[in-house]
């Protein structure tokens, strides 16, 4: 029967997901090696050395342009820890990038991350709608994100240990980018369990530039073009196209709820964008620089410690373990949402470390758009025609900001 194999399946998914894992964590391990140059009689030229010096400070200059771009860009929506690590992908030799062709590490890379995230979201969305036996639904999102953190944390440390741990790490910044980074993820998981639909709030956190530019707008006089401004107005317009275009139901008050922690999450996006700008200036203050394991260990570490601190307060997780206790279904889908988290991290590092940032970029904002697609069709969400165009609306969106991002990278290369 189906519903006997279903598990297998599931077990089979898991296997490939955390072999390939694998790859990504041995790919990291790799960029950490230091290549040796092969001896030459050859004595250069003045002239040829000093364009070899030029040639060195154009990268090195571009070298920091992509470590900010990744350690600030969090473009996974629900799972995002500080990415980190680009400055290994952008200064790793080009002797270290051989082994399989690029097709085949794109394929593992954007593959492993579409399916690991794409299962994350369904998860997730499948944790609120759950509805045990005496109709009660399982509303503890910060124990939630406790076990979410905490897979993480195990994979970060096992990731930590193979390509080696960078010591002087300034951990205060970690606590505190940690501290509001699970705070949104937080208000995520509170969006939907107070009945904010899944499509509705992947489309909503996709409009976290509205938060940032607000705040550099207000406090750091910068300045945006025309379209960066339609751009975020096409998502957030859309959003609330799809919000009104939903067939009507009942839950009004949950729903304004809901709305309320998606603009809270948003905000605390735009925050832990300041935070991140800091401990990226630390980490060079320190003369350090983290590997992508160091960030995943010590975000996520800092992650589940405020997770924990705040569930305990707020007893969730006595009643969290009761709920998973009384409906094993759902704590089954829990360990798997928490795994798919973890596993799909290192699909991002093997990405990062193989991929410029705009690749990775690209990945997970198609991935966005097919999680929306997915939730609408297999989640029985039933959309009129108005709600139609604010998914094109908000989509256009999306895809405008990807095409400017490639085609400012084409410019500064």
């Amino acid at each position: 029967m189906p519903s006997q194999r279903r598990p297998h399946f599931t077990s089979f998914l898991f296997i490939i997901f955390t072999a390939l894992s694998v790859q990504g964590i041995n790919a990291a391990a790799s960029t950490s090696v230091p290549t040796t140059a092969t001896p030459t009689t050859t004595v250069p030229s003045a002239r040829s050395s000093s364009s070899v010096v030029k040639r060195h400070s154009k990268r090195n200059i571009l070298t920091e342009k992509n470590e900010y771009s990744a350690l600030v860009d969090k473009t996974n929506p629900l799972s995002t820890v500080n990415r980190g690590g680009a400055d290994t992908a952008a200064t790793m030799p080009e002797e270290v990038k051989g082994g399989l062709p690029d097709a085949v590490k794109l394929l593992i890379g954007a593959g492993g991350i579409y399916a690991a995230f794409l299962y994350y979201g369904s998860l997730q969305e499948d944790v609120f709608r759950y509805a045990a036996e005496d109709g009660s639904n399982f509303k503890q999102a910060w124990f939630l994100q406790v076990l979410e953190a905490l897979a993480n944390v195990v994979i970060g440390f096992i990731g930590m240990q193979i390509t080696g741990a960078t010591a002087g790490i300034p951990k205060r910044m970690f606590g505190i980018s940690g501290a509001a980074q699970v705070s949104a993820k937080a208000c995520t998981s509170l969006a939907l369990a107070n009945g904010l639909s899944f499509p509705v709030a992947t489309l909503a956190k996709s409009g976290k530039m509205a938060p940032v530019m607000a705040g550099s707008l207000l406090l750091g006089g910068a300045s945006y073009s025309v379209r960066e401004y339609l751009q975020v107005a096409a998502i957030i317009g859309g959003t609330a196209v799809v919000s009104m275009g939903k067939k009507k139901g009942g839950g009004t008050a949950s729903s304004s709820m809901g709305v309320f922690y998606i603009v809270l999450s948003l905000v605390l996006d735009g925050v832990t964008a300041g935070f991140q700008k800091r401990l990226k200036a630390e980490t060079a203050k320190a003369g350090v620089k983290p590997k992508p394991y160091d960030f995943m260990f010590w975000t996520n570490f800092f992650m589940c410690i405020t997770a924990l601190v705040i569930a305990a307060g707020l007893g969730e997780v006595n009643t969290g373990m009761a709920f998973c206790t009384a409906n094993p279904e759902i704590f089954s889908k829990i360990l798997k949402f928490a795994a798919c988290s973890a596993v799909g991290q290192s699909f991002i590092f093997y990405t990062i470390a193989n991929f410029d940032p705009l690749v990775l970029s690209t990945v997970t904002t198609t991935r966005k758009i097919f999680s929306v697609l997915l939730s609408i069709f297999l989640k029985g969400h039933s959309l009129s025609p108005t709600g139609w165009s604010g998914i094109a609306l908000a989509c256009g969106g999306i895809l405008s900001e990807m095409q400017a991002k490639a085609a400012g990278k084409k410019k500064t290369t």
